[in-house]
């Protein structure tokens, strides 16, 4: 039997979620994130799991069968840092994070301390990147 994705869209409003994240910096670092991701997506902003805000979606497939739906990119304003889910090893992605500021990154994640550490034009044409190449990798 497959197992169920923990990660699925929830009905909670994005607004409700940010309004309950601490600290509050935090919260409103969110709603900034949750700004830039709409305008470079398209996409209203939807809740991915108690705690990752998603825009767009794509389905993946694994050769073992597991197969489901995730957000194309999306992110987390988590208590240690703001993480982003992006395609980091896209062509475009490199050049770019290379001129964004302090950032850590892992397989498909962007850590971010506080939003001043960067340069959110930078982060835009990250996300921009990053929504295209999904876009590219797995059309709907």
């Amino acid at each position: 039997m497959a197992k169920e994705n923990k990660t699925k869209p929830e009905t909670k409003s994005v607004t409700a979620f940010l309004a309950e994240v601490e600290p509050a910096a935090r919260a409103q670092e969110g709603q900034v994130l949750a700004e830039v991701f709409t305008r470079v997506s398209g996409q209203e902003p939807v809740m991915w799991g108690p705690s990752i805000i998603g825009f767009g979606t794509y389905h993946y497939w694994y050769k073992s069968g597991h197969e489901g739906e995730a957000p194309r990119v999306a992110f987390s304003p988590r208590k240690a840092k703001l993480v982003c889910y992006l395609k980091l090893e896209s062509a475009g992605a490199a050049p770019i994070l290379a001129r964004l500021g302090k950032h850590g990154t892992g397989k498909g994640c962007l850590y971010i301390n506080k939003l001043s550490d960067i340069d959110l034009g930078v982060l835009e044409e990250l996300v921009a990147d990053s929504y295209q190449a999904m876009a590219e990798a797995y059309p709907n």
